[in-house]
């Protein structure tokens, strides 16, 4: 139960740091605006399946999670009027995209190995007695 409650802060303060970044992207250098919304996206996204599948190990969700961003961005190449009226909505650009782009897909493998990386060696750290 611990381990949700953190993974579900992660993904609110991650979301809210998304948003944010959205808003503000005069903020920062366009280098930063390209890829910062995509890998938060992924990193997202990795502690969502860890929320869903707890009890997955480790390397299994992040897998997990980068299959899931990979196909959401293989879905933006098919345009049927249905799902683009989807993506014409906030939301649906927000979740769904709007173009597909090659360099999107190593946005996620960052963010899905920056969210990994976080969790394996900071996040639940082992405490030792003394």
């Amino acid at each position: 139960m611990k381990k949700r409650i953190i993974y579900c802060i992660i993904i609110i303060i991650t979301i809210a740091l998304g948003l944010f970044v959205r808003v503000k992207r005069q903020w920062f250098p366009d280098i930063v605006n390209l890829y910062l919304g995509d890998i938060l996206y992924a990193f997202m996204m990795y502690y969502i399946i860890s929320f869903i599948t707890i009890e997955k190990v480790i390397r299994y969700r992040a897998i997990l999670a980068l299959a899931v961003c990979f196909c959401i961005e293989f879905l933006q190449l098919y345009q049927a009027g249905w799902i683009n009226s989807i993506r014409g909505t906030l939301p649906g650009r927000l979740v769904l995209g709007s173009g597909f782009l090659w360099s999107d897909l190593l946005a996620y493998t960052i963010g899905v190995t920056v969210a990994f990386i976080f969790e394996k060696f900071m996040l639940f750290k082992p405490t030792t007695a003394r």
